[in-house]
């Protein structure tokens, strides 16, 4: 045995512990991107919220603290008709499935870069010519002409010394992640549009229907008050008011029908459809109030929420972008080889004397680039701390969201207990007046009198039972998907970098 085979295991184990060494200095090449310490306050707002809310039309809702969310929280509204407009937006949105395709780009843009990256690249050419060539006068003709075929194979790989490339992958990987979060908050923002959507469109409709009888009212009260004020009953002042009150009623009935046709269109939209093929309105009274609402606690939102799921994706690909321009610092070493065949003709270059090949290294290492290298790693610092930053905004605005809805379904709630109790007192007076001008002992005018009453009534009633439904929606919005963990993607091919985000986020 000589000496030069014992030396040559040796200096295998040296280079590749050299490079084991190499690859985890580049784990310090930059911020671990790990999301900052978030406070966790005992509660979302300003005062503590209540187990449940005040019960309003004979329902009481809970607030389930520590629930999880839930993934298709529509169909607790129990109404099939609701649940199809959903599933058909879903299906056909075409803001949604353009969001969808750039996902899809995005990952194989990824798994290219991976394969670029990670992996020596191998081309096979070919070249076949015909020169002409001076030749010197004195040794014979002035020219030549002559064949060159050549085949062979190319390699060239850039070894990964410092992580530069890993790292790049990562940022990448860490960016799709944030597409995919944000396809996630796509579609759930879709769903809560929907069905604020609907609850509105259905809940316009009845104002309408409830405004056309007080119309209607109001001008059987101004035509009674002409006829009064030619008998002489009554003063022209009074005759004017009615008049007045009924043309004021009237003004706002088309104000009303155009939110009702501008939430229809936009239903009809968000469905995929055009706006002429807007869907029939639902019947309010068939939609169930969910009586028990998920209220994640507030370190778990961090992890339910997608859009706080995105920040984080974010500030991992900014903290592996920080590594990249360190790693740029460093020597950078790529081996490249070619093998093939060639010559002047093809039977010699076919021929074992045609045998033609090439190897060799390049080893780069930056010294003078005007500054450059060291700014671009000032600037990626830079962003990583901006990128900190707006996570922490990010994170503070659903704390702040999830507040503000739990707030308004509260009030909402008590306005709506209060709503209620008038309008039924407000029918229970038009019912009894309306059983008195039949036995003749009240005139008509009182009739109408406590139905208008009864009839503004039921619209604050309308008003207020919207507003419950859509703040539970905003609510179940607010909490996010229940936790997945991320499912295995191609960007686990690439070693993990201190900020790499490998796993594409599972989506509902």
């Amino acid at each position: 045995m000589t000496m030069a085979t014992i030396a040559f295991p040796r200096a295998l184990r040296i280079t590749a512990l050299s490079a084991a060494a190499l690859a985890l200095a580049a784990c310090s090449f930059g911020p671990s991107g790990t999301p900052p310490a978030m406070p966790q306050p005992a509660h979302y707002g300003a005062e503590a919220q209540p187990t449940q809310t005040v019960a309003a039309q004979g329902v009481t809702q809970q607030f389930v603290v520590g629930a999880k969310p839930v993934p298709e929280w529509w169909k607790l509204y129990q109404s099939d008709a609701l649940d199809a407009l959903v599933d058909e937006g879903l299906r056909n949105s075409p803001t949604l499935a353009a969001t969808d395709k750039s996902l899809a780009a995005a990952r194989e843009q990824l798994r290219a870069q991976i394969g670029s990256s990670m992996l020596p690249t191998i081309d096979a050419g070919g070249q076949a010519t015909r020169n002409r060539a001076l030749a010197i006068p004195e040794g014979g003709p002035n020219t030549f002409l002559y064949n060159v075929f050549v085949g062979q194979l190319q390699a060239h790989y850039t070894f990964d010394l410092f992580g530069a490339a890993r790292l790049a992958d990562a940022a990448l990987a860490a960016r799709v992640n944030v597409q995919a979060y944000q396809l996630d908050a796509a579609r759930r923002a879709l769903a809560a549009n929907i069905v604020s959507a609907a609850i509105t469109s259905s809940a316009l409709r009845a104002q309408i229907d409830t405004t056309e009888r007080l119309v209607a009212l109001a001008d059987d009260q101004a035509r009674d008050a002409q006829r009064r004020y030619t008998l002489g009953a009554v003063s022209h002042a009074d005759q004017l008011s009615a008049q007045q009150s009924a043309a004021s009623l009237s003004a706002s009935l088309p104000g009303l029908k155009q939110q009702w046709l501008t939430t229809r269109h936009a239903l009809a939209v968000l469905l995929g459809r055009t706006p002429d093929a807007a869907p029939d309105d639902l019947d309010l009274a068939q939609l169930h109030v969910p009586e028990q609402v998920p209220v994640v606690v507030p370190s778990e939102l961090l992890r339910t929420r997608p859009d706080i799921q995105a920040a984080d994706a974010a500030l991992k690909a900014a903290a592996a972008d920080v590594g990249v321009a360190t790693a740029q610092m460093f020597p950078s070493l790529s081996l490249s080889a070619s093998m093939g065949q060639g010559g002047f003709s093809w039977p010699a270059a076919l021929s074992g004397a045609g045998a033609i090949w090439s190897i060799g290294a390049s080893l780069s290492q930056p010294l003078f680039h005007g500054g450059a290298l060291v700014a671009q790693r000032r600037a990626a610092l830079d962003t990583y701390d901006a990128t900190v930053s707006q996570y922490r905004q990010t994170v503070l605005a659903a704390f702040q969201n999830v507040a503000d809805t739990l707030a308004a379904l509260q009030h909402d709630t008590q306005a709506l207990g209060a709503a209620n109790v008038a309008a039924r007192s407000a029918q229970g007076i038009f019912e009894e007046t309306s059983g008195r001008y039949r036995l003749g002992a009240v005139p008509v005018s009182a009739t109408r009198s406590s139905e208008q009453q009864f009839r503004n009534a039921r619209l604050d009633e309308i008003r207020y039972t919207s507003a419950r439904l859509t703040d539970t929606a905003a609510l179940f919005q607010a909490m996010g998907n229940p936790p997945v963990e991320p499912a295995p993607s191609v960007a686990t091919a690439a070693p993990a970098g201190p900020a790499a985000n490998a796993g594409a986020p599972t989506t509902h």
